[in-house]
């Protein structure tokens, strides 16, 4: 069993921001596969399905993102999931937007739902990075991840939503290299392969 974790903040007023870039993804997942419906358990939003031959739970904390390990914790030690099977899906400012990057453990790069789902946690789950590139300076990055997506993100933002449903059986599978290149080669396709290659 696996555990797919959307990173955001909870709430219709956050619902179009980059830092729910997260949310996004687990929703279209839970859409295409036809998930069972939402319903609140572990502190927040919680669906269950399959992906290929894995039986995941895609899971939106409920607790704001500076608070989601609690979330976390409670479905890893209900289902007894270990901490390799989590995969969370996060905004990243160190990556250009469209692009997509899967590494397991590492640092959290001030990231703080990285941080709380490590503090409650331990270090070594999946992080399913989503690039929002950067601002230019410190001063700035609150104010552009809690903002919406410019106009001009849409169509790539969309390219990537398609995407990530498609190949996620693969990431289910622990077959994460596949995953990433196939994302890749979808962007590419859909005409984004500049920014998903910068």
């Amino acid at each position: 069993m696996r555990l797919f974790v959307g990173l955001g903040n909870p709430g219709g007023k956050y619902a179009g921001n980059r830092h729910n870039i997260g949310f996004m993804a687990v929703d279209e997942i839970a859409r295409r596969h036809r998930f069972a419906p939402w319903r609140a358990r572990f502190q927040g939003e919680m669906s269950e399905g399959s992906l290929g031959a894995e039986r995941v739970l895609l899971l939106k904390p409920s607790t704001y993102m500076n608070d989601s390990g609690r979330a976390v914790g409670e479905a890893m030690r209900f289902y007894k999931i270990d901490v390799t099977d989590v995969f969370a899906f996060h905004d990243e400012l160190d990556l250009a937007p469209a692009k997509l990057r899967v590494k397991r453990g590492g640092g959290n790069a001030g990231h703080n739902g990285l941080r709380s789902i490590t503090a409650h946690c331990g270090n070594e789950y999946w992080r399913v990075r989503l690039g929002l590139g950067h601002p230019g300076h410190r001063t700035l990055v609150y104010p552009h991840v809690l903002s919406d997506f410019a106009k001009e993100d849409i169509p790539w933002l969309e390219a990537l939503c398609n995407a990530i449903p498609a190949n996620a059986a693969l990431l289910a599978e622990g077959k994460d290299e596949e995953f990433q290149r196939k994302i890749h080669q979808a962007m590419e396709k859909s005409g984004f392969g500049k920014q998903a290659e910068s």
